[in-house]
């Protein structure tokens, strides 16, 4: 499902308990300078990460020592710098103060039923991976923000950046879907995307081919686009020209760890795209 733009005024642009993507939530929180916020999501433990500006993040809850984390973010833009994040336990709220000029920051979440500890993610704890080619049209950069080794402990929550690497091209290609728990061959994890593009007036199509179709639905994607994939194939592709990023929810049924299964009229091609592998393998 596709969600256009709107001015969320920092609600919840993907509730907990959504009826088509239960596992996971998202919100976006725009404030400006010493305003503050406070997340707090029963039942998900979420991540905080400012798109742009700094904050400082206080996490209390029951079970846990109160604890705060100071200036997390420096950039100026998701297109500019490492990403920084706070990790937020289930039960425990989350009081958000903008220290730069503004902030946007996104706050991704999965259903889980027991509380961690809180931890903060600095650059140097992103694990990158780059994979696809020029001639295959399927050049990305992934940041991955809490992925395989997360600096503290995480239940069912993935969250990550990607990134096209020139302007134009496919990703989540070959198609795959992953919603049905049926291990070793694919986990159930919902997943939410929020696309922007440079320029800003950049555009995009995300489909999403249910299992037993022959014809999928497209959705034109727009900068700051959300799009809730509940299950089916689901590659995007971004116009000539401009360059697409998503940020990335992904919150497991089962387990942690992420297994896609490659649509079979297409699955040879894994072997044909440059490092597709290796970024596979991040996610597991």
């Amino acid at each position: 499902m596709h969600i256009p733009h709107y001015d969320n005024n920092n609600a919840p642009i993907v509730g907990s308990d959504d009826q088509s993507v239960p596992l996971a939530y998202f919100n976006i929180v725009r404030l400006k300078k010493g305003e503050s916020f406070v997340s707090a999501v029963p039942g998900y433990e979420t991540c905080l990460v400012p798109a742009h500006g700094t904050i400082d993040v206080q996490v209390q809850g029951e079970g846990i020592d109160s604890k705060s984390f100071e200036a997390v973010g420096e950039r100026t833009s998701v297109w500019d710098g490492q990403p920084s994040a706070v990790y937020v336990p289930v039960s425990c709220s989350a009081r958000i103060v903008c220290r730069s000029d503004s902030t946007e920051t996104f706050v991704a979440g999965a259903r889980f039923d027991q509380t961690f500890e809180p931890f903060v993610v600095r650059p140097e704890h992103i694990d990158p991976v780059q994979y696809g080619s020029d001639d295959t049209k399927t050049h990305r950069k992934i940041k991955h923000i809490l992925g395989q080794k997360p600096p503290g402990r995480v239940g069912r929550l993935l969250v990550s950046e990607l990134f096209t690497v020139g302007a134009g091209g496919w990703s989540g290609y070959p198609p795959h879907k992953h919603d049905s728990d049926r291990m070793p061959d694919e986990t159930r994890h919902n997943e939410v995307y929020n696309f922007r593009f440079r320029p800003e007036n950049g555009f995009g199509l995300q489909l999403l081919q249910t299992e037993g179709d022959e014809f999928g639905h497209a959705y034109h994607i727009r900068n700051a686009s959300t799009l809730k994939i509940a299950g089916g194939y689901h590659p995007c592709v971004a116009a000539p020209g401009h360059e697409m990023y998503y940020f990335t929810i992904l919150a497991g049924q089962s387990q942690r760890p992420l297994r896609q299964f490659f649509q079979p009229s297409y699955a040879y091609q894994v072997e044909t795209i440059p490092g597709i592998k290796d970024m596979i393998a991040k996610f597991r």
